[in-house]
């Protein structure tokens, strides 16, 4: 029976899921990452550390599946999205990554969209800090002999797949979230590529997330202990390899990530940029697919740093939480720990508690910390539909899925039924490992993705959803007041 390996290289973790001919999980991995951050706004990571966590979920697969996993016909590759690896000529990292919630290039973002306004349709978003381009702008300007040394500029899994196969390839989801790619043509944009001083012989090659990017190196397999035939996926960037995983490939198909970022993803048949909105209007992972995306910084990551600062163990938080819950917390949280992009575009913005009192419990900061999240999600809806899109429904994925509590707390603050899938804590995984079997069997993709079994449907309660309402507008008021403090505080700063 055959069985396909999906990895996805994130950044709390690297996590490696095999499934078998039915799509079901048979064996998985979980090894977790370290992120630098060196210098205020700055966010980067070794290159080689994710290789490093790849040999070590790979070494847990085949001892738990061992006849399994040297089964395996293909993998898919996913991973946190906009990340620059820099390589010189003997494909060698020139320095650290820079990461997807590094703000360090927000003057070169700010020269871009003031420089060339035209091609923010173009690339389906203004362009950000966070994204790829910036980045190297910023290199340009400020680490100039690694600008002159570099080769290649690729995202985080595409290291990864150098590695596997030797190659130098991207699939278009993840080049969608460079701001070189052009998104409706689905090929770099030679204008923007200018516009930062590159040119495409230092792009990777471009492949659907579905098609195959080559076949690993012999070496690899046999040390690993695999097929020799085994073939590599384009894959995605995890945004849209989530939606693989829960079937959210046909047109209007939602859903709320809830992993350490956010995201509100809806699925669509063509390409709809609506920049003045700080949506993302990128492509999918399958051909002929866009999507329409409002990414917030910091989503279950809030929750696992409360839990540190607290010393406690988040599940037992959770239940002390649920337990004392009755209604909005006197409290607010703002939860942006590393910045904000959508609806902000702010990395100065940070975390805040408001409110706080000499009876100020425990289960008060945590109640806060969930309802601070959920509320960034309220911004992103209202992007969305600022852009034209309404939702009637989302499906929930990512680690914070696994609380049906926090899943209430959203239902409410967006007054929409959310659904909570069986295996969704998977997430871009899963997505990665069904991108592989695409791509090794060449099925097409409605037969392999479709949603998953439903766990439960949470409805929006009437009570809770008026109660909110108020609360998401004091949300927004406090940062509102606060920004200008947050720029005060830390632009220029070390």
């Amino acid at each position: 029976m055959p069985h396909y390996l999906g990895i996805d290289v994130g950044t709390s973790a690297v996590k490696a899921l095999i499934v078998d001919a039915q799509q079901r999980p048979v064996a998985e991995a979980d090894i977790p990452l370290e992120v630098s951050r060196p210098r205020n706004l700055w966010s980067e990571q070794g290159p080689e550390s994710w290789w490093q966590a790849i040999q070590a979920a790979i070494g847990q697969l085949r001892t738990q599946a061992p006849a399994v996993f040297a089964d395996v016909r293909g993998i898919g590759l996913s991973g946190q999205m906009h990340g620059a690896v820099l390589l010189d000529a003997h494909d060698k990292p020139l320095r650290p990554a820079i990461l997807w919630n590094d703000g360090r290039s927000f003057q070169e973002a700010d020269d871009l969209k003031s420089q060339h306004p035209d091609l923010s349709r173009l690339m389906g978003v203004i362009p950000m800090p966070g994204f790829t381009a910036p980045k190297l702008l910023w290199l340009a300007r400020h680490e100039p002999e690694a600008f002159r040394n570099l080769r290649k500029v690729l995202l985080p899994k595409d290291y990864i797949r150098l590695k596997l196969t030797g190659s130098c390839v991207t699939d278009m989801s993840d080049a969608a979230g460079t701001w070189w790619l052009d998104e409706a043509a689905r090929d770099w944009s030679d204008e923007a590529l200018s516009a930062t001083g590159l040119e495409r012989a230092q792009m990777p090659d471009l492949v659907e997330g579905s098609a195959p990017s080559g076949t690993l190196r012999p070496e690899i397999a046999a040390e690993w202990g695999m097929r020799s035939d085994v073939v590599v996926a384009g894959g995605a960037g995890d945004a849209a390899a989530g939606a693989v995983g829960l079937g959210a490939i046909e047109d209007g198909s939602a859903f709320i990530s809830l992993g350490t970022s956010g995201q509100l993803f809806v699925t669509t048949r063509h390409f709809s940029p609506a920049p003045e909105a700080l949506v993302h209007s990128f492509c999918h992972a399958i051909p002929d697919r866009w999507f329409q995306m409002a990414a917030m910084l910091n989503g279950a990551s809030c929750l696992a740093w409360a839990a540190g600062l607290l010393n406690a163990d988040i599940a037992t938080l959770l239940r002390q939480t649920e337990d004392a819950y009755r209604a909005p917390t006197s409290l607010l949280f703002l939860p942006y720990l590393a910045g904000e992009r959508t609806p902000h575009n702010d990395p100065y913005a940070r975390g805040v508690f408001f409110g706080l009192s000499p009876q100020t419990q425990q289960a008060d900061l945590i109640q806060a910390v969930l309802e601070g999240v959920a509320f960034t999600f309220a911004d992103a809806k209202a992007c969305l539909e600022q852009a034209g899109t309404q939702l009637s429904y989302a499906g929930l994925i990512g680690g914070g899925s696994r609380s049906a509590f926090w899943a209430r707390i959203l239902a409410n603050v967006l007054n929409i039924p959310l659904v909570r899938y069986q295996g969704s804590d998977k997430g871009p995984a899963f997505g990665a490992a069904r991108l592989a079997r695409l791509a090794a069997t060449g099925e097409p993709p409605e037969a392999v993705c479709s949603p998953p079994a439903v766990l439960e449907t949470i409805e929006p309660e009437p009570g809770l959803v008026e109660a909110y309402g108020p609360r998401i507008e004091d949300f927004r008021r406090l940062y509102r007041a606060l920004r200008p403090e947050f720029r005060h505080a830390f632009a220029g700063g070390d």
